[in-house]
């Protein structure tokens, strides 16, 4: 198949989502931190500082902390008062409870289907601790999976792993893009049959969101056309038997990033991390060439000193299509940190955090969900594009050269 070399566009709206995101994650990961420590004493900075680059953050941990007064309280140490300390706030505690709440609807479901994409069915914990965030798993998930559901996880060697899906939904093996078009699969008409593949109502056709100027170039909508022709496969099938320099296992690859970032509640996961489990999925070494080359279904951003890949179709104008009971609740957390940005330490007395009122949280980030406009913006250039064969070396990127953490 003869593929179209593109260059990267950068995309402002998309860019603003992760580093709001960047910034929910480190608040999310430090309240966890703070609540899980023994003592009830305020903790020093100078203790949380390590943990600057597991946040993610691109600031000193101290000064995040005293960015966000609503959730991090900045206390007197009892023994040394003039070593800065934090605790948690009354609005934190309330979070905390809505977000283990939210966690625990369908998490197991999210780690298994992960599972289920590895060839052994298997991952190490260091491979998953990562992605916990994404997946919205609970710190503890490696002893509480296997405790609430006994006959489905284990771990054992510092491994979890799959031992059945007897006890998950009979859906837990299908991917999204089969769950969404399975009505069309079922009761196909002529009609569906005969529209172009490319065409978003066609039966397993990878949604594309193009740039403008793109997605109108006679030769990128041929080559999508060949992409679509070629057969879906299932990323939880086995792919063994299928020579890997061929389209369609590229194709299988697409279908099974697409399906990877469709796990995650913000529909965005660092590349890193992806990294960790390039084996266990069958990819390529330098996998990164796939969000390359289909920026109509990958969008893959440099923002906060990380390498990111976002499912473009998760995100309509800014605001996810599909939005988690998990993501409703970081979008609260947000809104929380907002208010102490905005009001410093006055900020406690103006917040509402009632479930069935959403007017003030709109307020303050209306700013923020600007996306889709901001998009349309951005991507007024368009791709260079020169014609390539299939894994010339010019498509090649050096995935070694990342410094995220």
């Amino acid at each position: 198949m003869q593929k179209v070399r593109l260059k990267w566009v950068k995309n402002r709206g998309l860019d603003h989502l992760i580093e709001r995101t960047t910034s929910i994650r480190a608040s999310c990961l430090l309240l966890d931190h703070l609540a899980r420590l023994p003592t009830s004493s305020p903790v020093p900075a100078r203790s949380l500082a390590r943990l600057q680059k597991p946040l993610g953050l691109t600031v000193p941990v101290l000064r995040f902390l005293r960015r966000h007064p609503t959730l991090f309280a900045e206390q007197p140490h009892p023994r040394f008062p003039t070593l800065p300390s934090f605790s948690l706030t009354p609005a934190s505690h309330t979070l905390l409870a809505r977000l283990a709440d939210a966690s625990a609807r369908d998490a197991h479901l999210r780690l298994a289907r992960l599972l289920l994409l590895t060839r052994s069915r298997s991952l190490p914990l260091a491979s998953v601790l990562p992605l916990r965030f994404d997946l919205g798993l609970p710190f503890n998930f490696a002893a509480a999976f296997p405790a609430s559901h006994p006959g489905v996880f284990a771990v054992a060697n510092n491994r979890i792993s799959l031992l059945s899906a007897s006890g998950l939904p009979e859906d837990i093996a299908v991917s999204s893009l089969q769950r969404r078009h399975a009505a069309a699969i079922d009761s196909a008409t002529y009609r569906a049959l005969s529209r172009p593949p490319s065409s978003s109502s066609a039966p397993l056709a990878f949604p594309m969101r193009f740039p403008r100027g793109y997605g109108g170039m006679k030769k990128v909508k041929a080559w999508m056309d060949e992409f679509h022709r070629l057969p879906y496969i299932s990323p939880y099938d086995d792919a063994s038997g299928i020579d890997p320099e061929s389209d369609i296992y590229e194709k299988r690859n697409i279908g099974l990033l697409h399906e990877l970032l469709g796990l995650s509640v913000h529909k965005m996961v660092r590349r890193n991390a992806i990294r960790l489990l390039r084996e266990e999925l069958g990819l390529p070494h330098k996998f990164t060439r796939l969000f390359t080359r289909y920026p109509g279904v990958f969008y893959l951003s440099l923002k906060c000193k990380t390498t990111t890949v976002v499912l473009r179709e998760g995100y309509e104008r800014g605001k996810l299509v599909e939005q988690h009971p998990l993501a409703a609740v970081r979008d609260k957390v947000y809104y929380v940190m907002r208010t102490g940005v905005l009001y410093r330490g006055k900020g406690l007395s103006k917040l509402v955090l009632d479930e069935d009122v959403a007017e003030e949280e709109g307020e303050l980030d209306g700013e923020e969900f600007q996306g889709e406009g901001m998009d349309e913006d951005a991507d007024v250039e368009c791709f260079g594009m020169d014609i390539v064969d299939d894994d010339g070396p010019a498509d090649d990127e050096d995935d070694e050269g990342d410094s995220d953490g």
